[in-house]
């Protein structure tokens, strides 16, 4: 516990302060964010401010990830020897670093041409596949042991798994290694591409990823206390997953990342996570999923990102059959706000659906474990 609270409170203050100098280096080398033009009118102003801000929080993870090792090689009588890096870490902090990369480089192309457009739609999906299937297959192909305190390999498995989950394999539902991998491909574009859509307030996005991140935070703490390959826990009921201490430190570290840069993007935002942000937040988003093994729980835990991403789909499918727009403008919180909503309110309420979505996964995680001890 010790070393996921030493990493949570090092990205914190890393992102906190490491904040207001991004601030500066992309107001001088002039990254502002372009605005659409037919985007909502009161959007113009914000023309111009810095955008790339998702690089701090990224950074921020990382740095505190390392932190949290260190905090590990302090313990006294470790049972299970997590000191060392995992590929479970090479997964997680991988997906995000890497699709951090793919909107790095789309907002690069936004700010140096001075529009809106950035990579377009074919090289970002490029990436993204890319990204999933680099990470898909390290996850599925490469198992890893780990050494106990008597030096005996301990816990050989892969970061993913073969089965579908829920609240955790879900035993007859096996797909097999080649469909596991394109199966994550899927979660990882659809992770980054909600994170991404639900970007468009100040704060929103940041907002909601910090629950997220925190509820995976607690879900890998609890596999941690009830983990199949610690020898100290004797109970028949336990978890089979790779790494949940390694787990548990990163989605703490990146959850206190996030509430430090949201301390400066929250309204009036003095900078935007950009793209470079919101997939590198859907890719870590995806590999806990993965990782915890909860993959069909992650539509319930990301609620507020599924919203927002089928309100795109069915305008979509609407203006494409029927000429007609169900909303104003989507996504949905620009329908809200051409309905008059004041940015803050939107932002709240919108925060509230993305805590009952959390609370309700978190509930059914916990029942499960309860209802099996009962």
């Amino acid at each position: 516990m010790r070393a996921v609270i030493v990493a949570i409170g090092i990205a914190f203050l890393v992102s906190l302060f490491g904040t207001p100098l991004a601030i500066k280096v992309f107001t001088r080398l002039k990254a502002g964010q372009p605005i659409r033009a037919e985007g909502p009118v009161m959007h113009q102003g914000k023309k111009g401010t810095p955008t790339m801000g998702g690089v701090v929080f990224i950074v921020a993870t990382v740095i505190a990830y390392v932190a949290g090792h260190l905090a590990l090689t302090t313990l006294p009588d470790q049972q299970i020897a997590q000191v060392e890096p995992t590929i479970t870490a090479l997964v997680l902090l991988g997906l995000m670093v890497f699709s951090g990369a793919v909107g790095f480089i789309d907002d690069f192309l936004k700010v140096r041409k001075r529009n809106s457009a950035g990579l377009n739609k074919r090289g970002k999906l490029f990436g993204q596949i890319l990204v999933g299937a680099v990470f898909g297959v390290i996850a599925l192909y490469f198992p890893s042991s780990m050494v106990d305190a008597e030096g005996d390999s301990t816990n050989v498995e892969t970061v993913g798994s073969t089965m579908l989950s829920f609240i955790r394999d879900i035993d007859f539902l096996d797909v097999g290694k080649v469909a596991s991998v394109i199966i994550f491909i899927f979660v990882v574009m659809a992770a980054t591409n909600g994170v991404n859509l639900t970007d468009g307030l100040d704060g929103l996005a940041t907002g909601a990823s910090v629950m997220v991140l925190a509820a995976y935070a607690l879900i890998a703490f609890w596999q941690y206390r009830h983990w199949c390959a610690d020898p100290a826990y004797t109970r028949d009921y336990c978890y089979s997953v790779r790494d949940p201490l390694e787990i548990a430190l990163i989605a703490g570290a990146a959850a206190g990342a996030c509430v430090g840069f949201l301390w400066w993007n929250t309204s009036p935002a003095r900078i935007f996570m950009g793209d470079t942000g919101a997939l590198g937040l859907g890719g870590l988003i995806a590999g806990m999923a993965m990782s915890t093994r909860t993959l069909l729980l992650l539509p319930i835990i990301g609620g507020l990102f599924v919203i927002i991403t089928m309100s795109v789909v069915i305008q979509i499918i609407s203006f494409k059959t029927t000429g007609k727009r169900v909303f104003r403008m989507s996504p949905l919180q620009h329908h809200f706000e051409l309905a008059g909503w004041s940015e803050v309110n939107i932002v709240v309420r919108f925060w509230i659906i993305a805590g009952i979505g959390v609370a309700i996964a978190l509930g059914l995680f916990y029942s499960e474990y309860l209802a099996a001890m009962s």
